[in-house]
């Protein structure tokens, strides 16, 4: 079997390729930044190094946001592309297994990663979704899709499934009340935790100045 360090390396040139052009929020930078953090609670927190690493790299890999709304296929992909690439049989099965149960499925869909490479990797992901670049990773993906920023008559919907939350296309802001508010409370380990709150509290500020801004009587037309 291939070294992990070559295998991660492979990795890393393969999904750097593949998402360099994303303009959904969900591009190298991003995944970069997911790498980098898990890397960062791993060494605090602990887990399998070489799990993380792998997870962290793929956790977007044929994601239902970027590959035309299909559901559960990123961990078979990523299996798939690991054992191409030399990865073990348990490695990539462990690695495959973080993918499917990494990411959010809804306000009331209960998580369900179970290894502890799954939640610092969730935790990882998680963070690079709130605070200042959250917020605007929030906005890109809107712009991309083409969704208003805010509808003030269309109020949030907290799903009850995943079908249901990735067939939603609200405006931006209801995404705030949907997902990125809910996330402090989702968070795994304590270092992501502390880190939450701040990023948390950001959002808090932002989203009360948005709303004061949009509803500012003076700048209105009669």
């Amino acid at each position: 079997m291939l070294d992990t360090t070559t295998l991660i390396d492979r990795i890393h040139i393969y999904v750097k390729s593949s998402f360099k052009h994303d303009a959904t929020g969900h591009d190298w930078h991003h995944i970069n930044r997911v790498y980098n953090m898990a890397v960062h609670l791993q060494e605090l927190e602990g887990g399998d190094l070489t799990i993380i690493k792998l997870a962290a790299l793929l956790h977007d890999i044929s994601d239902h946001k970027l590959n035309g709304g299909q559901l559960n296929i990123g961990g078979q992909v990523g299996y798939e592309l690991l054992r191409k690439e030399g990865c073990s049989k348990k490695i990539a099965e462990k690695v495959r297994d973080i993918i499917d149960s990494v990411s959010f499925k809804g306000a009331k869909v209960i998580d369900k990663t179970t290894s502890w490479e799954a939640k610092i990797v969730q935790d990882a992901d998680r963070l690079d979704a709130i605070g200042a670049i959250g917020i605007a990773r929030a906005f890109a993906y809107g712009g991309n899709k083409n969704r208003p920023m805010y509808e003030p008559e269309k109020k949030p919907t907290l799903h009850t499934n995943f079908e249901q939350y990735a067939k939603d296309k609200s405006h931006t802001i209801n995404h705030f009340h949907e997902k990125l508010l809910l996330l402090k409370d989702r968070l795994h380990t304590d270092t992501a935790k502390k880190i939450g709150n701040e990023r948390h509290a950001f959002m808090e500020v932002y989203l009360k100045q948005f709303m004061n801004e949009w509803s500012d009587e003076t700048f209105k037309l009669n």
